[in-house]
């Protein structure tokens, strides 16, 4: 296998210039080409690198060797298949898609050809997320029983932006169905890597708030995970600015034996023995500043990680490159929050 992956991107919006940058950066890829969204062409030209004007013909190039999918989520699988039958490698950026048919479908598809087929969990990658999987790894808070977690922002300040770029309009599709398929997967797949354990039932309820838009945008939902940890979860992309302090992604964790108090996005903060202690604080993470998004270290690193994972994966290396496997277990834990809310009950996964 070459030294290096070569890459290409569909998407040209905030995560297709994102990844775009964590391939250029990585010592392990190439960024080669990238394809669709009306900012494909300045994209390829700030990069230097090659335009397609669809999907389908950016994949079928002899100089890509794998593929980061970051479109609409309700187009994931129409792509990856695509890839799939080209004989590609892909990396789709959360949900893996709409549907468990869908990820079934993928799942398939790259399994039955030998292909790596990889989800875009990048929180895996950022150091106050490994900090908190070290302290239970290790013990430090004793078995955990519950967590409680906030994902709260307001999406009209993004919108507000002008260095973002793009009308979001995907969001109010019908066919992304909600705002939690794009909030919940870091959650729940947090939960996972950090604990070992598997959602067993959920029970939700999902609502719309302050803006006119056929999909969810605001959820609250408890867990019950395979081995007793109860969860509680509160995400909504409408939370009126200025929000809540430190709960736009925040998780407070009980153990047997102690706390942690986790704000993936700035202190992790230990709670033993009748006192606390910050072990950790993230550099500046830019996700909500156009200007700096993209050349920050504190957000491109875990990101950057991520595209070296991903192709550890592709050459038969164990990474911590979330599995297609993981992004099936978020999108069925989203679609029975979703039916528990529309059913009034709770659903065993």
């Amino acid at each position: 296998m070459a030294e290096t992956i070569r890459i290409g991107v569909t998407g040209s919006g905030f995560m297709g210039r994102t990844h775009v940058e964590a391939a250029k950066r990585s010592p392990k890829a190439m960024i080669t080409a990238v394809a669709e969204g009306s900012r494909s062409k300045t994209l390829a030209a700030d990069y230097d690198i090659e335009c397609e004007s669809d999907a389908r013909t950016l994949i079928q190039r002899t100089d890509i060797d794998a593929v980061v999918i970051t479109t609409p989520h309700h187009v994931h699988v129409e792509e990856a298949l695509l890839a799939a039958e080209a004989g590609k490698h892909a990396l789709i950026e959360k949900p893996l898609a709409t549907s468990l048919d869908d990820c079934d479908r993928l799942i398939d598809a790259f399994h039955s050809r030998g292909l790596t087929l990889a989800v875009g969990y990048h929180q895996r990658f950022r150091q106050s997320n490994q900090t908190v999987q070290t302290l239970i790894a290790g013990g430090a808070i004793g078995t955990v029983r519950c967590i409680q977690m906030a994902a709260l922002f307001d999406i009209q300040a993004l919108r507000d932006d002008e260095g973002f770029g793009g009308a979001w309009n995907w969001w109010n599709d019908p066919r992304s169905k909600g705002h939690i398929l794009n909030s919940g997967p870091h959650n729940i797949d947090l939960c996972r890597w950090w604990t070992g354990q598997d959602i067993c039932k959920v029970t939700a309820h999902c609502g719309t708030f302050r803006e006119t838009n056929p999909n969810e945008n605001t959820t609250m939902a408890l867990w019950e995970f395979s081995n007793g940890l109860m969860a509680q979860f509160w995400s909504s992309s409408v939370c009126p600015t200025p929000g809540f302090e430190n709960e736009d992604f925040r998780f407070r964790i009980m153990g047997d034996d102690g706390i942690i108090d986790a704000n993936p996005f700035g202190q992790i903060i230990l709670g033993k023995d009748g006192t606390t202690e910050v072990v950790y604080e993230q550099p500046k993470v830019a996700f909500d500043d156009a200007s700096q998004a993209f050349v920050s270290d504190g957000r491109m690193q875990a990101y950057t990680d991520q595209m070296s994972a991903f192709i550890g994966r592709i050459r038969g290396e164990q990474t911590d490159c979330g599995s297609a496997d993981d992004g099936r277990a978020a999108v069925a834990a989203i679609i029975a929050m979703l039916d528990s809310s529309e059913q009034a009950a709770q659903i065993s996964l």
